[in-house]
């Protein structure tokens, strides 16, 4: 039915209308109101009066012992025992209307502390979450009709609560299973009452924040979506005389940039208009929301702001100076955006001579930047606990690395600095070396300030940062300066302030690139030596935040520098192993990740027993030290993973323990997943993950050498286990083994082959979303090395997966580069060994295969790849010629193919089809480029 409001100024009592279904008589009773509270006009429909009319009443004792219950928890007192008090609020709450009291104390308590009622109210919230769907409809109801009167509550925090519960509400039902919602928030709203237009604008923003696309939807018994009743009124509050309304009302709009639905779009004039108004406000929040909605629209819809595009542009530059260091970190994000955005380059270039120095100002530290306090710590003073960055282990991938890394820097706050710093970076990629005449200058400028003037020492690292952000983008213009901007560095390694210091470890790694460059000549060569040893010094200085900065530094070197690095391998390892000897845990971690990294760049060179003996000891015996459930295993599991690829066989000496104790890791972890008091340990999904990782790691490295510690023992089953997992990256990492096992011995997979490859296809016909990805990427890669291997043994999946295969495919805009590869490869395995199976549907897939192919780079599993490619065309020749341009360029993508039989094939399938064409073969190839039908004279 249609509900209505009553409003009228013969009433001085508040109504509710009620349409009764069965007469659809229209009902008007007066709603006492309470004392000091005002009830919004809304309504709500009922079955009956009676039903209306019977309300929920708490018993005394039981709301006076949740009181005590909920005064104990919110007591800051250390005699309390807050586990226990827990423990008999969820007792409490197995009684149907434990809820129902929750509500009543937040709303009806008004004698009681607003701490007390707060802590019901998001109790409550919480519980909502896990029991609302099963709640009893009557509960609902009460807790629904308690909620809306109280929006507009004298007391702040009461608004705010409740409105919390309100969103959370909406989140799980939709503003479709309250009706009485909508028009209580626009009564509100349209009230002029400050505390009633307070609260509703409050849990209207953060329904916009949670789940912003539900006032985007339709909504039975509404004429329009619920933006558009919406949006018109939170434009009004623009202009409110209540900072706290404007600051409420541009953050609704501004969730919903992203999404972008029709009703903003279409008012996008009054949306800028508001904006402008909103541009100069003297609250700081406010003004850091425009700059929030001008970055917003610049990355969603650029167009939008283009006829504003100079009077934006003037405004962010201004406001990137706001004495508020929010709002100019917000303003400060526009120049990224812009340049992301690809607006045009011509109007930015007009601003770099005035941005240029207001970036590079903000480049250094602010007085109260927490690095400051950071700095000042040195080796003596033990980690704390909260200095342990969470870490996240990236599973094993088999392809290109086109995967987005988590990003170390997420656990570090983002602030004016880093942000300045990553717009320079950004500008110098957009612009090159045509900023460096406006930025050289006033780097000079810092960097020749006294080096004995402690006052300036923040102006002379906020140079050398700048130097570290326009390594790359103005390559071109810095290189000729190379020599000169080195020797403004190294003298920086030993400079008494701990961040330049840093800072300079930093900067020297960015320009890496250039030092290996340099290197043949012997003053460069002299030039690197100089940067290795500096950067190796700094390893063992005695400053924590020095130490993190060089050894990170001199990873990003190892990189670059690969084999460059074997003439220095000693001494490189004995300040590694030092400095493994010195760091406590934060930084060990980054040790394990420089010796991985070094193993990972210098490969077999590292296999001399001189090296292993510096090498191996410290770590086998932090390995032996640390326990199968402690957490700093997994940096040394991963160290261990590079050190075994790089050593090959030359790490069998140390490989039995290593791979029982990845066994023992992955039983212990399976059990404790089922059974953790029996294992004595909690669950942690990574320890399986780097286990496994590390067994890849041996299996890549022993090679078929690896028979011997597998053979005795249950690993196939347990990775069978863990293929079957229902963490994404488990199964990643055992599909990542399974296809090292099938490459170097395929026998062992042989007594449970159906179970690997049944379950390995199902991963192609899964839901790609991102998690899966991966998953599916080495899934289709073991499959692939399985068939070469085992041949007509994967004939039973062979058509399933072809046919997965062929709608990834199809579809490989949507996924990634390494899995459009691994499938582009692993479909011509199949098509090779069962070109039978795949022939019939060439027509469906033949050209993003051959797309796919042509992107492969030349090498064994491409020439796999073609065999099957040339197999299935001579057994359906017919079904390739549709998309024989496609072939032509899958063929002529190759530089040179080594194989003699496969140029053969080539050559035989080119010819069948110029003789199976005729007249039309030279039509064929004039819709060919002339490099491509260069290469393909070759074969024809």
């Amino acid at each position: 039915g249609q509900g209505l409001f009553l409003e009228s100024p013969l009433f001085s009592k508040l109504c509710c209308a009620f349409l009764c279904p069965t007469n659809h008589i229209l009902l008007c009773l007066p709603l006492l109101t309470r004392p000091k509270r005002h009830l919004t006009f809304f309504f709500f429909f009922a079955t009956t009066i009676m039903a209306a009319t019977t309300v929920w009443q708490p018993r005394d004792d039981g709301l006076a012992e949740i009181f005590t219950l909920l005064e104990q928890q919110i007591s800051p007192s250390s005699a309390v025992d807050k586990s226990q008090i827990w423990k008999q609020l969820e007792h409490f709450s197995q009684f149907p209307d434990f809820n129902n009291y929750l509500v009543f104390i937040l709303v009806r308590a008004e004698g009681k502390a607003i701490g007390i009622r707060q802590a019901a109210g998001l109790l409550l919230k919480n519980n909502l979450k896990r029991v609302w769907i099963s709640m009893a409809q009557e509960n609902q109801k009460y807790i629904k009709s308690e909620l809306l009167p109280c929006l507009g509550a004298v007391d702040r925090h009461i608004r705010t609560t409740v409105g919390t519960i309100i969103s959370e509400v909406v989140n799980i039902e939709g503003v479709s299973g309250w009706l009485e919602l909508l028009p209580a928030l626009v009564s509100c709203l349209d009230s002029n009452d400050l505390n009633h237009m307070d609260g509703a604008m409050d849990a209207l923003s953060k329904i916009c924040e949670d789940i912003p696309q539900v006032l985007d939807s339709e909504v039975p018994g509404l004429a329009e979506r619920p933006i558009n009743i919406f949006l018109p009124r939170l434009y009004q509050f623009f202009q409110s005389p209540h900072a706290s309304l404007r600051k409420l009302a541009l953050g609704c709009v501004n969730q919903y940039v992203i999404i972008m639905p029709a009703a903003l779009y279409n008012s996008m004039d009054k949306y800028l208009q508001g904006l402008f108004v909103l541009a100069n406000d003297p609250v700081a929040e406010v003004r850091k929301l425009v700059c929030a909605a001008f970055v917003h629209l610049t990355e969603v819809l650029p167009s939008s702001i283009e006829p504003h595009l100079r009077n934006v542009m003037e405004y962010m530059l201004q406001v990137n100076k706001d004495p508020d260091e929010e709002v100019a970190l917000e303003a400060c994000e526009f120049w990224s955006a812009y340049c992301d955005a690809q607006l045009p380059t011509e109007n930015l270039k007009e601003f770099l001579p005035r941005l240029i120095p207001v970036l590079l100002s903000n480049m250094a530290y602010a007085d109260d930047d927490e690095s400051l306090l950071d700095a000042e710590e040195d080796e003596s003073q033990p980690d704390r606990d909260q200095d342990l960055k969470p870490r996240f282990h990236t599973s094993r991938l088999h392809g290109s690395e086109d995967f987005d890394d988590d990003d170390d820097d997420s656990f570090n706050v983002w602030n004016l600095r880093k942000c300045s710093a990553a717009a320079i970076d950004v500008l110098s990629n957009v612009f090159g070396d045509e900023i460096l005449p406006a930025l050289m200058p006033l780097i000079q400028a810092n960097a020749k300030l006294s080096a004995s003037g402690d006052e300036a020492w923040k102006e002379r690292e906020a140079a050398v940062l700048t130097l570290g952000a326009i390594a790359e983008g103005c390559f071109n213009g810095l290189y000729p300066l190379l020599s000169e901007i080195v020797a403004f560095l190294l003298p920086l390694l030993d400079d008494k302030f701990p961040l330049i210091r840093s800072i300079s470890c930093w900067t020297l790694s960015r320009f890496g690139k250039y030092l290996i460059q340099e290197i043949g000549n012997p003053k460069g060569y002299e030039q690197f030596e100089k940067v290795l040893m500096g950067l190796l010094r700094r390893l063992l200085d005695s400053n924590k935040r020095v130490q993190e900065a060089a050894c990170s530094a001199f990873a990003t070197v190892e990189e670059d520098a690969a084999e460059e690095l074997v003439p220095h391998l000693q001494v490189i390892l004995q300040h590694l192993m030092c400095a493994f000897g010195k760091y406590q845990r934060r930084n060990l971690r980054i040790v394990y990740d420089a010796i991985g990294t070094l193993a990972d760049s210098v490969r077999e060179e590292l296999n001399k027993p001189a090296y292993l003996e510096i090498l191996m000891p410290p770590l086998v015996a932090k390995w032996q030290q640390l326990s199968n459930s402690d957490k700093d295993l997994f940096p040394l599991l991963e160290c261990f993973t590079s050190i075994s690829q790089a050593l090959g066989v030359g790490f069998a000496p140390f490989a039995q323990p290593v791979f029982q104790r990845c066994m023992d890791i992955i039983q212990l972890q399976l059990l404790a997943k089922v059974d953790p008091a029996s294992a004595g340990a909690q669950y942690d999904r990574e320890f399986i993950v780097c286990s496994l990782d590390l067994l890849s790691g041996l299996a890549e490295g022993l090679g078929s050498g690896i028979e011997s510690l597998i053979s005795p023992s249950n690993l196939r089953d347990l990775l069978l286990k863990c293929c079957m997992d229902e963490a994404s990256d488990v199964r990643q990492s055992a599909f990542a083994l399974m296809g090292d096992l099938a490459r170097v011995y395929p026998a062992y997979l042989q007594p449970r082959m159906v179970e690997f490859l049944e379950i390995a296809s199902q991963q192609l016909s899964a839901n790609l979303i991102r998690e899966n990805l991966s998953v599916a990427n080495n899934a289709c890669w073991a499959i692939g090395e399985l068939a070469v291997k085992v041949r007509q043994e994967v004939s039973p999946i062979v058509t399933n997966v072809a046919s997965s295969l062929g709608l990834i495919l199809q579809h490989g805009e949507a996924v990634n580069k390494s899995l459009v590869e691994n499938s582009a490869i692993t479909l011509g395995r199949l098509a090779w060994i069962r070109p039978d199976l795949v022939a019939p549907h060439l027509e469906h897939f033949m050209k993003p295969w051959c797309l796919a192919l042509s992107t492969v780079r030349d090498d064994i599993e491409k020439e796999d790849a073609f065999r099957g490619l040339c197999a299935v065309v001579k057994v359906n020749p017919s079904g390739g010629v549709s998309s024989l341009v496609f072939i032509c360029k899958a063929i002529a993508s190759w530089h040179e193919i080594r194989s003699e039989d496969v140029n053969n094939e080539v050559s035989q399938v080119l010819n069948g089809y110029k003789q199976l064409l005729g007249n039309s073969w030279a039509e064929c190839l004039s819709a060919l480029e002339p490099p491509v039908k260069e290469r393909l004279a070759r074969y024809v």
